[in-house]
């Protein structure tokens, strides 16, 4: 190995930990922003909850990477590799169907059994990147084999959750396995959605600035699935102005997704899709804590249903940890930085520049000089937007613990302040 090579394999070798610290904060925030679609219990159909939640993501896919880089640093980024619009587009759209999916699943078998069941997106973001950007080529059997425990554990968490929900629970049997089937489309459309990401990081792109397009997919695509499906444009409406005092909740749920979902990005980039989907799949935790501790969902659930829903919430993670602890060896780095000189010949770009986005090296000057009135403006309308809602919001008609609640916020805070001070040390946010 020349010594550039072997320079650039620790330098890569040294943002396994900020992945995984990303990885671990995105559960974090993913398990929390689901919480607000238990309103969906409360008379809002899902298609209203999804499009709600869906209006929350697009403010902050917008809001947040302006106040982090600056709009001049997300358009010259996105003008630089114009091929990925198109991808980004088509991210969007697959989250949206794959969202309002996680609402029926919610509504059907609650948080804390859909949750391990769509997290088996994991493995199917292990079969792309290894089919499609050369992960786990050169790993070894060592790194291999942790890999595909960690696989075989997630199914056998999945199959545990599954029984528990049909077997142990007073729902009707036919709404049940209905809930698992929404949730297990989502985890297919979730895996895949991480094709265009990767491809996008490979590339060098920023993920912050590939969110910004993604929104427009996501949109777009959950306002025609909910007019085509869900009564029509004046419905919605109206069924959303009934429900205007429980709207804000939603909509900030989206946009607290949005940060869990960034973090997990970041971890994608750096550690790549077979590592980086599993990790932050520890949400299944945090969504069982939020259902149990605050919801109070497992109150009517058998002794044998608890201990089934704890073992099974075990193997999930147990194989999480097989899966993100296998940090790649040297020989699939550069399998990885084959991939990357794949896309570079493809597109005409230049590989040292991408090599460096995948260490975080890749800073930009965009973002120092001063920033367009437009800046301030965009915050300035999600500021206004989150202020005209929470004006009219109410304390939604739940049973919640409030106690959990404010642990599990307090949490929450502590995530995003760590690992966001991570990033910025680290990359820059790049």
């Amino acid at each position: 190995m020349s010594a550039r090579a072997s320079t650039t394999s620790k330098a890569q070798a040294s943002m396994h930990g900020l992945g995984v610290a990303c990885g671990l904060a995105a559960g974090v925030w993913l398990g929390g922003a689901e919480a607000p679609t238990k309103l969906v219990n409360v008379g809002i159909s899902p298609f209203a909850v999804s499009l709600a939640m869906v209006l929350g993501v697009f403010v902050a896919r917008w809001t947040l990477p302006t106040l982090l880089k600056g709009t001049d640093y997300v358009f010259t980024d996105l003008f630089s590799k114009p091929h990925l619009i198109v991808w980004a587009v088509l991210a969007g759209a697959l989250w949206a169907v794959a969202n309002t999916l996680t609402v029926f699943a919610i509504r059907d078998v609650g948080l804390a059994i859909a949750f391990p069941l769509w997290n088996a997106n994991s493995l199917i973001g292990i079969f792309w990147g290894w089919l499609l950007f050369q992960e786990m080529r050169g790993a070894g059997i060592g790194v291999g084999s942790r890999v595909l425990g960690g696989a075989l554990a997630i199914i056998a968490g999945a199959v545990v959750l599954a029984f528990v929900t049909v077997q142990h629970t007073n729902m009707a049997h036919a709404r049940a396995v209905h809930g698992i089937l929404a949730a297990l489309g989502a985890s297919l459309l979730w895996g895949t959605m991480y094709v265009p990401y990767r491809k996008a990081y490979v590339s060098g792109m920023n993920p912050l600035s590939f969110v910004t397009v993604f929104t427009l997919g996501e949109l777009g695509t959950m306002s025609l699935l909910a007019a085509a499906f869900g009564g029509g444009v004046t419905h919605l409406h109206g069924e959303l102005y009934a429900a205007r005092h429980v709207v804000f909740w939603i909509f900030l749920g989206g946009f607290c997704w949005v940060i869990g979902d960034l973090f997990q990005q970041y971890a994608t980039k750096y550690i790549g899709i077979g590592r980086g989907i599993p990790l932050s799949n520890t949400n299944q935790l945090w969504g069982l804590a939020w259902g149990a501790l605050v919801f109070g969902e497992l109150a009517r659930v058998s002794d044998t249903g608890r201990w089934l829903i704890l073992l099974g919430s075990f193997l999930m993670i147990v194989g999480a940890v097989f899966i993100s602890s296998a940090a790649a060896p040297a020989r699939e780095q550069a399998s990885g930085r084959d991939a990357i000189s794949r896309e570079c010949e493809k597109y005409g770009l230049r590989f040292e520049d991408c090599v460096a986005a995948q260490l975080g090296a890749l800073h930009g000057d965009h973002e120092k000089g001063k920033r367009p009135w437009w800046d301030f403006l965009i915050v300035a309308v999600a500021v206004a937007i989150f202020l005209w809602l929470g004006l009219q919001a109410q304390v939604p008609p739940l049973a919640m613990n409030l106690f959990w609640t404010a642990v599990l916020c307090v949490l929450l805070v502590f995530a995003v302040v760590g690992c966001g001070w991570l990033l910025w040390k680290r990359t820059r946010f790049s």
